[in-house]
């Protein structure tokens, strides 16, 4: 009698959401239609979960805040994830010139956003040049081997500009180890794709766009193909307030320690990690199209700015983006 042969579930897209870091996340993952789909959901909450724990100014218990509340010369055992993104963040905060910064968030507060946020639009100046005195990414003691940084007194923390693109990056390679071959993830717009759809096409997305831009004819949808690859999109669109006639960002210039004051409409940054794109978005924000575009070009960073003009939004990007373009 002939034996009957099993062959494997046909392979789908599945997709997981959930909310994590104030925001929500999503996941679109490749697998049989017989995977168990809520085991798989908790073990990606609780990656989130995990760097929340480790990373958010908004839970008293975390590392981080634990750090900050720290009395000066205090040296803080930290997780070899938190010990990465810092690492990270201070590699891009040099490379950047100090237009990333991962010590501002007590500026952060300051100017009316975050965890600690204070009432906005009574900035004070002498507080201001306390916390800016207070800041500064050269003053972070890392003590590698021993997973520890050191509080140096009044040094505030701030790893919101990188640990959304960081969280992406963990559950990606929380999936690969559970053997999920191809999926795309999203964590509050910043994104990773690998691997390939079961129609063996890539992840194609579309760039966020701003409210102008979706109604400008002129500018030509960008789309692009993350197949080991992040985007990340930063502007001033997010997070912003209206004081006295002035429009405060929540991107802070660590320079000035005040408010980017002319960014761009939209800024962004494909990486080989959500973590870099993500902190490389802020960073370029930062540094405005002229200044951003030059060092892209120097450190071979794939960025798009989409800046307002008299003549309407004017679309720049560095080589190295325009060659990922997909059509």
């Amino acid at each position: 009698m002939p034996q009957t042969v099993m062959l494997p579930p046909a392979h789908t897209v599945h997709a997981l959401g959930g909310d994590t870091m104030g925001t929500t996340w999503s996941v679109q993952v490749v697998a049989g239609r017989d995977r168990d789909l809520h085991a798989l959901h908790h073990r990606v909450q609780a990656v989130l979960d995990r760097v929340v724990a480790q990373m958010s100014t908004w839970e008293p218990d975390s590392d981080i805040s634990r750090f900050n509340r720290a009395e000066a010369g205090h040296w803080q055992a930290i997780p070899g994830e938190f010990l990465q993104v810092l690492r990270t963040a201070l590699g891009i905060a040099e490379a950047s010139g100090g237009a990333f910064d991962p010590t501002i968030g007590g500026l952060v507060g300051l100017w009316g956003f975050g965890a600690q946020a204070q009432p906005r639009g009574n900035t004070d100046d002498l507080q201001q040049r306390r916390l800016a005195a207070n800041a500064g990414w050269d003053r972070v003691q890392l003590d590698v081997p021993g997973s520890r940084v050191l509080q140096t007194g009044g040094l505030i923390l701030d790893l919101s500009a990188i640990a959304k693109g960081y969280a992406v990056d963990a559950v990606a390679e929380a999936l690969r180890r559970d053997g999920i071959g191809a999926a795309l993830i999203e964590v509050g717009g910043e994104l990773f794709g690998y691997g390939r759809k079961p129609d063996g096409t890539p992840w194609r997305v579309l760039m966020e766009s701003t409210p102008e831009e979706e109604q400008a004819a002129q500018l030509e949808p960008r789309v692009v193909e993350l197949d080991g690859k992040a985007v990340a999109t930063s502007g001033d669109r997010w997070h912003a307030y209206e004081h006295q006639g002035e429009r405060i960002s929540h991107t802070l210039d660590p320079r000035s320690a005040r408010p980017v004051a002319q960014s761009s409409a939209g800024v962004t940054v494909l990486a080989a990690s959500a973590m870099e794109a993500d902190a490389w978005a802020t960073a370029m924000t930062v540094l405005g199209a002229e200044q951003g575009l030059i060092l892209a070009e120097r450190l071979s960073l794939a960025v798009r700015f989409v800046d307002r003009t008299p003549q309407g939004l004017q679309e720049r990007s560095s080589s190295a983006l325009s060659a990922m373009w997909s059509t």
